[in-house]
């Protein structure tokens, strides 16, 4: 049976810590493994992606393979084949399957059908490869993860939900401030809260996300920024964190929404470390599952 990564809790404590030592390792010396060497993983796109492409493509071909970019009209499921049959299908041809998709219950489907692992790049509900290079930022800035606390500040949204998931079984705390509305569900693991100012005092690291994504009704955008006016990322708020606190955006990046010009491009955000360990965070979990 192939090994998927849908949620992030798929790996355990002690895996997730092995992983994060390799990404260092792949990240130092980028051309060392050849895991993929003439293999091909299907990435498919139902959204549009910068980091997410980018860092998938890039990494599958330091990894020695040939990255199989497929958006959704590229493929006969616009047209009504079922995702039991693609998956059959793309099985037949490729390593892995990545997949970003506005479809929860199409990731769980394609996993539950498909011979080959399955890497969830995006979905309504879940980050996790986002939060792999969260935590792999936080180990560079750190030197560790146990005992760290971030806080999380705005839309209480997939990127809020994996970073609970994932951080605490690296012995994270991840706190996440958000308004009535807009919050995560109560029985996540994290501290949830309505007060920004509680939730960044003291903490390590200082994250946000955009206030509209892509999967937001449109119609709903302008309310949207006036609920979440006050949770926006300043160097006011980061001034309540721990001295040598960092701040982290996952991207894109909205300056004068949910984050400010002089915290997006200061002395003390890691956003684009962030950025590039996509790359080598991916690397690491496509040699684990390809190799399970």
């Amino acid at each position: 049976m192939p090994r998927h990564f849908i949620t992030g809790t798929e790996l355990g404590a002690g895996e997730l810590q092995s992983l994060l030592d390799r990404a260092i390792e792949l990240k130092a010396a980028p051309y060392s493994s050849d895991v993929l060497h003439r293999r091909a993983v299907a990435l498919i796109f139902q959204k549009p992606s910068t980091r997410t492409r980018v860092s998938f493509e890039a990494g599958i071909t330091e990894l020695g393979g040939h990255p199989m970019v497929l958006r959704t009209d590229d493929l006969q499921l616009s047209r009504g084949e079922t995702v039991r049959d693609t998956a059959y299908v793309l099985s037949r041809h490729v390593a892995a399957i990545g997949i970003r998709t506005g479809e929860e219950q199409l990731v769980g489907e394609l996993a539950e059908h498909a011979s080959v692992p399955v890497i969830n790049m995006l979905s309504p509900l879940h980050h996790p490869c986002q939060a792999l290079a969260d935590l792999l930022t936080l180990r560079e800035a750190f030197g560790r993860l146990e005992g760290l606390t971030l806080a999380y500040v705005g839309d209480g949204n997939n990127v809020a939900r994996s970073l609970i998931e994932l951080g605490g079984q690296a012995g994270v705390e991840v706190r996440v401030a958000a308004p009535d509305g807009y919050q995560l569900e109560p029985s996540v693991h994290g501290v949830l809260t309505d007060d920004p100012r509680e939730a960044v005092r003291g903490a390590d690291a200082v994250y946000t996300d955009v206030w509209v994504s892509m999967s937001d009704d449109p119609s709903s955008a302008a309310e949207r920024r006036r609920a979440l006016a006050p949770y926006r990322l300043s160097e006011e708020l980061l001034e309540l964190a721990a001295p040598e606190a960092i701040a982290l955006h996952c991207l894109p990046a909205h300056v004068g929404e949910e984050i400010t010009e002089q915290v997006l491009y200061g002395s003390r955000q890691r956003i684009w470390d962030q950025a590039e360990n996509r790359r080598h965070a991916q690397k690491a979990l496509l040699e684990l599952l390809i190799d399970a």
